[in-house]
């Protein structure tokens, strides 16, 4: 997939404001942003959903917008799936070969057994966190070129959401694929995606791999004056006064060696950032965070 200044207006409101990005084929990529940041949007575009409203946007070589390729070697998931009401949860399984070649129906058959479902039952009758995981059943089981999960894990509890992640991790290895997942639990996403794509009102952040990530950003904690004098001329991620006269810096992790050894020598503690504090930290209005709405008391 490749777009150059993709943009989607909404009235006078722009869901996509200029996105340029190349996310690369048969690797798991996660789509990170906070609400409302334009996340749906830009799946829904590349799944041909939606027309752009300007700018280029290809998958599979071709413009998605009412591409019978696209859609026939694309899945999209989300909560708003919809089967026919009158068919069993068995019956919507085995209708599937029909609409996707490499459906693998066994699979999807012991993924519903696993998951205690009874296959005599009505998607529309399924709680919210049974319904998300049939819908990830169906999306993985298809084994599409493109598979795209927007928020696939609503409504699942914890046990739930990390047998989905196991499942897409396991199958992806046997059958890989080109997988676009949307999420804001980043943290639990760590072991499983291979690059990272934040956006932030519906413009690219930063968009990294994995490991990338893990090392993008370091925290300085310390004396205010110590800390802030190491971090003159850089830019600042995030900011935290955590007690009087003690503050908690957030810069990008370009230290050399004697520096970083400096730093130690100082007194100051280096600490890791993680990628979900740093997707936060990336995508804060105001670099004090929630703390600055207190800062005049």
């Amino acid at each position: 997939m490749e777009s150059s200044e993709l943009k989607k207006r909404f009235g006078s409101k722009y869901a996509v404001g200029g996105m340029t990005v190349e996310i690369g084929e048969g690797r798991i990529t996660g789509l990170i942003g906070r609400n409302g940041a334009g996340k749906t949007t830009l799946l829904k575009l590349i799944a041909g959903y939606l027309k752009p409203t300007s700018g280029v946007l290809t998958v599979f070589g071709q413009v998605p917008f009412n591409s019978l390729q696209v859609s026939s070697n694309m899945i999209f998931v989300d909560e708003n799936m919809a089967f026919p009401a009158a068919f069993t949860l068995r019956e919507i399984l085995h209708e599937m070969p029909r609409f996707y070649k490499k459906f693998d129906l066994g699979l999807a058959e012991k993924l519903l057994d696993y998951h205690s479902f009874d296959e005599k039952q009505h998607h529309t009758r399924l709680s919210k966190g049974m319904r998300s995981t049939f819908n990830t059943i169906v999306g993985i089981s298809a084994h599409c070129p493109l598979t795209i999960f927007d928020e696939p894990t609503l409504g699942m509890d914890t046990s739930a959401r990390k047998d989905f992640y196991r499942t897409l991790l396991k199958d992806y290895i046997a059958c890989s694929r080109t997988v676009i997942l949307s999420s804001h639990l980043l943290g639990e996403l760590s072991g499983l995606l291979e690059d990272i794509l934040l956006i932030d009102a519906g413009r690219k952040v930063i968009h990294f791999t994995s490991d990338e990530a893990a090392s993008y950003a370091v925290a300085l904690r310390g004396k205010r004056e110590a800390v802030e004098a190491l971090v003159v001329g850089r830019q600042v991620l995030h900011r935290e006064e955590f007690a009087p006269g003690e503050m908690f810096l957030v810069v990008q992790n370009n230290f050399t060696q004697e520096e970083t050894v400096h730093i130690k020598e100082a007194g100051i503690e280096l600490l890791p950032v993680t990628a979900d504090d740093l997707c936060i930290y990336l995508t804060e209005k105001d670099k004090g965070g929630i703390d600055s709405v207190f800062s005049d008391k």
